[in-house]
């Protein structure tokens, strides 16, 4: 299993980066709206990170491993609840997530089919079991500021720090961070988990 990869782009195409790990090219397909944020940080001079969802695609008498991309594991885990919904394989999912993660988030939460149907290859049938499979799970997604190249944080104890660390992760300054971790647990003190507090801070957030 690759977890992660790094090494300089060699070549990149309109959904894939060609990576070159000492002297190994590898393929790694990446979501239109990922890519977007590795065209901004992107130089072919410095070696370039990327958390990675490995499979195996079963074809007639071959097994072909496939390798998809993402600039954090906050993508990945979106991308991972995406491929839950039933009829959403990974190849699909490269080819629906063309919008900001963030806005297919609050699609989801907001059950607007109409939003989620017009993402490439999901129709009106398919937008509804993705809302029917995952509304009030993604909301904590509705945060990532998207098209920043960043690096994963370290785990933290403590639902608060945990939550703290997503946020910074997601490019929000450390002290607006513990602001929106203070606010959220004010509200609802009874959570008990930084999956809940992140969701509670995503709330608050469309309410303004």
């Amino acid at each position: 299993m690759i977890a992660r990869i790094s090494g300089k782009v060699i070549k990149q195409n309109q959904n894939s980066l060609f990576i070159d790990v000492s002297g190994i090219c590898y393929e790694v397909l990446v979501p239109a709206a990922i890519m977007r944020g590795i065209d901004k940080g992107l130089n072919r001079d410095i070696p370039i990170t990327l958390v990675t969802y490995h499979y195996h695609n079963i074809e007639p008498a071959r097994s072909v491993p496939i390798l998809i991309g993402f600039l954090n594991e906050i993508e990945k885990d979106f991308f991972l609840q995406f491929i839950s919904v039933s009829g959403i394989g990974p190849r699909a999912a490269v080819k629906a997530l063309a919008n900001p993660l963030s806005e297919i988030a609050m699609a989801i939460d907001q059950g607007d089919i109409s939003f989620l149907k017009s993402l490439p290859g999901i129709g009106q049938q398919r937008a509804k079991e993705i809302v029917a499979k995952l509304q009030g799970k993604v909301g904590k997604f509705g945060l990532i500021q998207d098209g920043v190249l960043v690096s994963v944080p370290e785990s933290s104890s403590g639902i608060e720090e945990e939550a703290l660390e997503v946020l910074v992760q997601l490019q929000y300054k450390r002290p607006e961070a513990k602001e929106m971790v203070r606010l959220a647990r004010e509200r609802a003190p009874d959570i008990t988990s930084a999956e809940g507090l992140l969701n509670e801070v995503y709330k608050q957030k469309v309410k303004r």
